[in-house]
């Protein structure tokens, strides 16, 4: 008896069962599974800059006649520039930039008893500058490259192509020495940006080093070594995805 009342408890239970186990097999449960957001893979960026900058160097020099002239006052102007890089998407990047740079007015006192014309010899200067950078970015916030802010720092080598007019009586218009050269260039950066994902815009200091603006005349080379520029510059970049 018992017997049988088991096999009929077993019989209903499959019975009311088994149109849910069929309802399971031909309806699967849906697993929502959330998004995971990988941040920004490699892309590669086009970029544009315009700077405001300030220059100086701590002597200026006449070496065919041995004669060294302090730099008393710095020179000022702007820069432009274009480039191209690609970044990682792990905070990586690198571009190549071309800069056209000018600065006006780094001056120095030349001191009497030389066979110079005493008193203030100033230097305006029109440089092309090319620089190879690699930079890396520190997200302060979003996820990473693609979206947020971040802080980055940088540093650059390349060259700068110097065109300089040297006058020995500013203010006049009188060009004493017009000459050019090409000089070793590096460069050193630092800034804050944020990140909208196809359009990246940031703001920092550039230091510029430029080893030598030099003229190559016999009896007449002048010569401002080691220069440094220092730069505040804003920067776009859009990145091709």
């Amino acid at each position: 008896m018992r017997s049988l009342f088991a096999a009929v408890l077993m019989a209903g239970a499959s019975a009311i069962a088994a149109p849910a186990l069929a309802a399971d097999m031909f309806y699967p449960p849906v697993i929502e599974i959330p998004d995971v957001d990988a941040g920004l893979g490699g892309a590669f960026y086009l970029r544009g800059s315009v700077a405001m900058n300030g220059m100086w160097a701590h002597t200026s020099r006449h070496p065919d006649l041995n004669v060294d002239v302090p730099v008393t006052r710095g020179g000022s102007g702007l820069s432009l520039g274009v480039g191209v890089g690609y970044e990682l998407g792990n905070g990586l990047r690198f571009d190549v930039t071309a800069d056209t740079f000018s600065n006006d007015g780094m001056t120095g006192e030349v001191p009497t008893g030389t066979t110079l014309t005493a008193g203030p010899h100033s230097l305006n200067l029109r440089s092309t500058i090319v620089l190879a950078n690699a930079y890396y970015d520190y997200y302060l916030s979003g996820d990473g490259p693609g979206k947020g802010t971040f802080v980055y720092g940088g540093a650059g080598v390349g060259f700068a192509n110097n065109h300089y007019i040297y006058t020995t009586t500013p203010g006049t218009g009188a060009q004493d020495s017009v000459g050019h050269n090409l000089s070793p260039a590096a460069a050193l950066m630092v800034g804050f940006g944020v990140d909208y994902g196809d359009l990246v815009a940031d703001i920092g200091y550039r230091g510029i080093y430029v080893n030598s603006i030099r003229n190559e005349v016999a009896a007449s080379t002048y010569e401002v070594n080691n220069s440094l520029a220092h730069e505040i510059r804003g920067t776009v970049r859009y990145r091709f995805n």
